[in-house]
């Protein structure tokens, strides 16, 4: 079948969102679909694009949700996106974060037919529904086939929007992060993710960090990931890591460790790390203890405790058996996060949905079209949005 998805982050900036439509897309095209993807592209340039992506102009940052996310909203992205719509004939369409204000969100408006939404976000309240309130309703109401990748982001589902969504979780590619796991000469402790951003908790390990020293002799902990941080004594720091490098970043430690304090609707870096034999120690949170089997597949400790998280890691790090142990349960956890049984979990959503009629344009009025000239601009946004809204609920209630 002919399949649009539609990604609301840009596509060359790391993040969970992208890593999973990249994913899904090319595991898609393995089983013999056409794929096609819209998304922001900030370098277009000079970015490694793959021939199944279209860009849809560049983004902007807006604080959203806790965060910052760079969005693409405005008069071109609108353009575009209605013109990707209109030469894909797409039988389904696959929205990403539909209630995020940018490119999945626009789709969801300028289309009607087939459409499935992917919910990653388990924010207890969404920025753009309290905004806009009912508003985006007419338009998530054209939604025939709702996915959340967790229990936490199903709830968002069904308190925001006043619906049930089937529960299939991200997905892994197992086999590529099953890598040769390297000899090294002292206890590793890799943390991975945005190191300035709170929310991913690498200021809660590094508070724990001089406790760890203390116990294990010789220890060294790895961050990797965009942003800055001044490293003390005995912290290596690797900046952004691409993305084909890091299941050996993985394969490296002899722990991973995930301090996230909020926010987090799966832990994907937890599938990646026991993916590649690699023992985890994660915060308590919802998402990660449902990936965690309770804490059987890893251990967990209580959110935000420093003292806490320096007492599981000098454990795990002086107890070789224990980590085998941990590894060898991990393994076992991942296989039902493949890419390989999620597609296909994710394809019977496309079947059940496609029955209802092809994807095509709503018909809105081209003078408002008209009246969106020049570039996008990030203070424009909630303006725009606001007429767009306006225009487009009253195109979905005729």
């Amino acid at each position: 079948m002919r399949v649009g998805i539609v990604c609301p982050y840009s596509w060359d900036v790391p993040g969970g969102v992208q890593a999973h439509v990249r994913d899904l897309a090319e595991s898609l095209i393995d089983l013999g679909h056409s794929v096609s993807v819209l998304a922001p592209v900030d370098e277009p340039e000079t970015a490694a694009l793959p021939a199944y992506l279209v860009a849809a102009g560049r983004t902007v940052p807006v604080p959203y949700n806790g965060s910052v996310a760079r969005l693409c909203f405005g008069p071109l992205s609108l353009a575009r996106t209605r013109r990707w719509l209109r030469k894909g004939r797409f039988d389904v369409l696959h929205l990403h974060e539909p209630t995020v204000p940018s490119l999945s969100m626009m789709a969801c408006f300028a289309a009607k037919g087939a459409m499935v939404a992917t919910f990653h976000t388990a924010t207890a309240r969404s920025r753009a529904l309290q905004v806009f309130g009912t508003t985006l309703q007419p338009g998530l109401e054209k939604i025939t086939g709702r996915i959340a990748v967790s229990p936490a982001a199903r709830r968002v589902v069904v308190e925001h929007l006043g619906h049930d969504a089937v529960l299939i979780p991200n997905g892994v590619d197992v086999a590529r992060f099953s890598v040769e796991r390297p000899a090294h000469d002292r206890p590793t402790v890799v943390f991975l993710g945005r190191v300035d951003e709170p929310r991913k908790g690498l200021q809660v390990l590094l508070a724990a960090w001089p406790a760890v020293q203390a116990r294990v002799p010789g220890v060294e902990l790895v961050v990797a990931g965009p942003g800055d941080v001044e490293p003390p004594p005995g912290v290596r720091v690797l900046g952004l890591v691409d993305e084909k490098d890091k299941p050996s970043v993985y394969a490296a430690a002899d722990v991973y460790c995930a301090p996230n304090t909020h926010g987090e609707s799966f832990g994907i870096v937890l599938i990646e790390a026991m993916a590649a034999g690699t023992p985890v120690v994660a915060s308590d949170l919802e998402a990660f203890r449902r990936v965690l089997d309770d804490g059987e597949a890893g251990l967990l400790f209580p959110v935000g405790d420093a003292v806490a998280l320096a007492d599981a890691l000098a454990a795990l790090l002086l107890d070789p058996e224990r980590r085998r142990l941990l590894a060898a349960k991990g393994s076992r956890v991942v296989q039902a996060y493949d890419w390989r049984h999620v597609t296909r979990e994710i394809v019977e959503v496309y079947e059940t949905v496609r029955a209802a009629a092809p994807v095509e344009l709503e018909e809105l009025e081209e003078p408002y079209l008209d009246e969106l000239e020049g570039e996008d601009d990030p203070s424009r946004v909630p303006e725009t949005l606001r007429r767009w809204l306006a225009v487009v609920r009253e195109a979905v209630e005729r």
